[in-house]
């Protein structure tokens, strides 16, 4: 696997302002760039890493092998705070969570993630759950392929896709990544075939988003890690589409500010659970967006603890 550059690596290692014997988590190990950059400013410090993917465990444990300060644990974060209790851990210096699909991922054919390649439909991060997205395609009601498209892609098309789709598999069940694309192509006009961008890429990310269900679990996730963050701990989240830029956005915005009903005279004595040490999101600079396409829907916020 090549060492690929995260996106806004320079600007989270910076925010995550790390002290050197600190604890830290990585909360999506996946390739390890964040984790290599958090090791390299660790002196006594330690870094735990968590991925759901075996793989990803394996590629990234062996580029990290020089640090004996680094141990990965293969589990979805939504575990992480009872995972660190287990050994002892239950404060940390800092935490980062770079969501979405690593890299890798994508450019392993038999994942079926990517539709650039024809594999089987899987898009499953962790390899032992049976839900596929080949699964969701030929069995899921016309009506929860609908929800899936317009909710997780926001597919405008979501209705004539899912109606295509519910057609063709009477007719064979639709198995691959290109089977899907070719449904697909065919439900939707030619003007929007014409347009910029691939015409599978929105339904290809709901139903990853689905198989993994992603969204549902972030909150919840990023709640936990905030409870274990110390006083003065940091946590950076990168997110990749609205959806997950959304929730945190709100989370962060709701346990930064003290909710005091309008017009009672009254000093708030409690402080809010966090402050954000960005108010604007941050986004690639130009010199990123030039050699990394991928940055382009990169936004990273940053909070710590009070």
């Amino acid at each position: 696997m090549d060492k690929h550059v995260p996106v806004l690596l320079k600007e989270t290692i910076e925010k995550l302002n790390i002290n050197p014997s600190g604890v830290y988590v990585d909360m999506t190990l996946g390739g390890g760039g964040h984790s290599e950059a958090i090791l390299e400013k660790l002196s006594d410090g330690e870094l735990i890493g968590f991925d759901q993917d075996e793989y990803a465990i394996q590629q990234a444990t062996a580029r990290l092998s020089s640090y004996s300060n680094f141990f990965a644990i293969n589990d979805n974060f939504i575990n992480a705070k009872y995972r660190l209790a287990d050994i002892d851990i239950d404060e940390v210096d800092g935490i980062v969570f770079d969501l979405g699909v690593s890299s890798f991922q994508f450019d392993l054919p038999e994942r079926g993630f990517s539709y650039r390649f024809n594999h089987k439909l899987d898009m499953r991060m962790d390899q032992s759950q049976d839900l596929t997205a080949e699964f969701i395609v030929n069995h899921y009601s016309f009506d929860q392929l609908v929800q899936i498209f317009f909710e997780y892609g926001e597919e405008k098309f979501a209705r004539i896709i899912a109606k295509n789709i519910v057609l063709k598999r009477e007719e064979k069940p639709i198995h691959t990544t290109f089977d899907l694309v070719d449904v697909i192509k065919e439900a939707l006009p030619q003007k929007v075939l014409h347009k910029k961008g691939h015409p599978a890429k929105k339904v290809f990310q709901a139903l990853r988003i689905a198989v993994n269900n992603e969204l549902h679990i972030l909150e919840e996730s990023l709640t936990n890690a905030i409870d274990i963050l110390k006083p003065g701990g940091r946590l950076a989240v990168i997110t990749f589409h609205s959806l997950e830029d959304r929730i945190c956005k709100n989370l962060f915005r709701k346990l930064s500010t003290i909710d005091i009903p309008k017009g009672l005279a009254i000093i708030p004595t409690e402080k809010p659970k966090i402050k954000l040490i960005n108010r604007k999101v941050i986004t690639a600079n130009q010199l990123e967006l030039e050699n990394n396409n991928r940055a382009h829907s990169a936004k990273l916020r940053v909070i710590e603890k009070n």
